[in-house]
């Protein structure tokens, strides 16, 4: 046999008889770190290492890469759990020193008679439409549910926009051309004026040791008081009215701006804002008009919003609810479930289902009442999640699978989006003695809608009469321009009677529609899937995919 081939130096001599030797004590020089410095937990590597991560942002290496270093990625439960971590600690106390800055609060003995309002804690993380979490945001909030009518408050009401106010606001912003952007004021009721005599107890976990006896007397409102929206519409509406706006005279959550030819739209929902203008400068300086008395941050355009993503393209706004679609299907684990080309099938079949077996109530709740947001940007799913909705009292297994039907047509179709502006699937509380008297009640509620949308345009100079009301009951528009046919319609309520005055005055025109393209169908029966895509693609939905 020929010499083994070998690597070792031709210098050193191999025993000849091999040596089994175990390395009991790792070589010292070979240990990362110290090893006498014992266990290093989570909590002992922030803080020792806090005076790096500082250092690390005062020169401004890398601050993009390392964002979510120093981003916590789970909420804590309570007040001693954020206490352990810096990224809450600087959270919170960015919370308090927002609260001096406004004057929110005086530390005062309690006065006899006044019982403090208990305060807590919200922790959140703030995600992008990628599921990233970009912002740790700890809010102080009051247990409101304490306050007494008369002693803690008085008039609480604040206007809100409604959701199709906010649907024709981009529908208008599509119409005339311009960019639609959004501000977002920080800690916004901080800013609104509290008139009663409110005083709350020290924020947890930062108490004052030397007056640890003490209470907060509030001249701002916070977080969790009835009356904090109604004080933050107040204190807003009266900074715009002062320069140079008007208030809608139907939305009063609307605000207007003209200039020449020129218009700018403010449109508010409680602390969130959206504006657009046909004039960019008028823009700029609406927005030096916010900052001017308010803290907030720099304009963009609108992407996000009351969880509707807006996507605006040269040839219109597209409002979709993807991320929300895909955050259901997880919660509900419904991500990996088959697909369904229809939310209901035809023959659907559903009923109370007395014989059944139960379900949990609290869930099946939960689901439709998850559901029921979705709607609003997709009627596609109106029709079923109401149907459904009809059974929560006593939900049956029957009922669950026809909800879980809905999920697996929402996995098939996620990015489903639509241009419509308003839309409405209700049960007529009223009994009807016939097809046409249901369909003459059906009318006279689209009126009232068609209304609201002629004068809400008058606020933003538009003027429209004669808006046609498709139906496809000649029986129903006999009755409407034929007041003569008393007779047959008296047992029907007086309010309903109004569409004619409407018909009259020529507010509306009404218009013999075929019931094939009778684009109401879809909130009213379930179809197979050849008609219901038709029928969905007729209202204006589409997937940009």
């Amino acid at each position: 046999m020929g010499e083994l081939s070998t690597n070792l130096d031709p210098e050193i001599q191999e025993p000849i008889v091999p040596e089994m030797r175990v390395h009991r004590n790792h070589p010292i020089d070979n240990i990362i770190g110290d090893p006498y410095a014992g266990v290093q937990t989570r909590h002992r590597t922030i803080t020792e290492n806090t005076s790096l991560y500082t250092e690390i942002f005062d020169t401004g290496v890398m601050e993009t890469c390392l964002h979510a270093v120093f981003v916590s990625q789970l909420e804590p439960k309570n007040v001693k759990e954020a206490l352990t971590e810096n990224c809450w600690i600087e959270a919170m106390q960015d919370e308090l020193s927002q609260f001096q800055k406004l004057h929110v609060w005086d530390l005062v003995d309690l006065p006899k008679g006044f019982q403090p309002i208990g305060t807590r804690w919200v922790f959140k993380c703030k995600t992008d439409d990628r599921h990233v979490v970009v912002k740790n945001k700890a809010r102080l909030v009051v247990q409101g549910f304490y306050q007494q009518e008369g002693l803690d408050y008085n008039e609480v009401y604040a206007p809100v926009a409604r959701i199709e106010a906010i649907r024709l606001f981009l529908a208008y912003a599509t119409y005339v051309g311009f960019k639609v952007y959004q501000l977002d004021v920080k800690s916004a009721f901080l800013y609104g004026k509290v008139h009663e005599e409110v005083y709350v107890t020290q924020p947890p976990g930062f108490e004052d040791p030397h007056n640890i006896n003490k209470v907060y007397k509030l001249d701002k409102a916070l977080y969790g008081l009835y009356q904090a929206p109604r004080a933050w519409y107040e204190t807003l509406s009266k900074h715009l009215l002062s320069n140079g706006f008007d208030r809608g005279q139907i939305d009063s959550t609307l605000f207007i701006r003209k200039a020449g030819g020129d218009i700018l739209l403010v449109q508010v929902y409680v602390d969130d804002i959206i504006f657009g203008s046909t004039n960019e400068g008028m823009c700029r300086e609406f927005e030096k008009v916010m900052k001017s008395k308010f803290e907030m941050s720099n304009m963009g355009e609108l992407s996000f919003f009351l969880g509707l993503q807006v996507s605006q393209r040269e040839n219109g706004i597209y409002l979709h609810q993807t991320k929300y679609v895909q955050d259901i299907l997880s919660k509900y684990k419904m991500s990996d479930s088959t697909t369904y080309g229809t939310p209901i099938p035809v023959n659907h079949g559903l009923h109370p289902d007395r014989d059944g077996k139960d379900v949990d109530s609290r869930l099946d709740c939960g689901i439709i009442g998850s559901l029921m947001y979705l709607t609003a940007s997709r009627p596609d799913i109106m029709f079923a999640v109401c149907l459904c909705s009809r059974f929560q009292s006593q939900p049956k297994e029957s009922h669950m699978i026809a909800v879980k039907r809905i999920f697996r047509y929402l996995k098939g179709k996620p990015r489903l989006g639509l241009w419509l502006v308003s839309w409405q699937c209700k049960k007529q509380s009223t009994v009807s003695v016939s097809t046409c008297e249901a369909e003459y009640i059906a009318a006279a509620s689209g009126c009232s809608q068609i209304l609201w949308i002629q004068q809400q345009l008058r606020d933003y100079g538009l003027n429209f009469t004669g808006t046609p009301l498709f139906i496809d009951n000649n029986a129903t528009m006999s009755i409407t321009n034929n007041p003569v046919k008393h007779s047959k319609t008296k047992h029907i309520e007086i309010r309903h009677h109004f569409i004619r005055d409407c018909a009259e005055k020529y507010l509306i025109e009404l218009v013999k529609v075929h019931t094939d393209d009778n684009l109401a169908d879809l909130f009213t029966k379930a179809f197979d899937r050849s008609r219901f895509e038709h029928l969905v693609n007729l209202i204006g939905m589409f997937n940009p995919e």
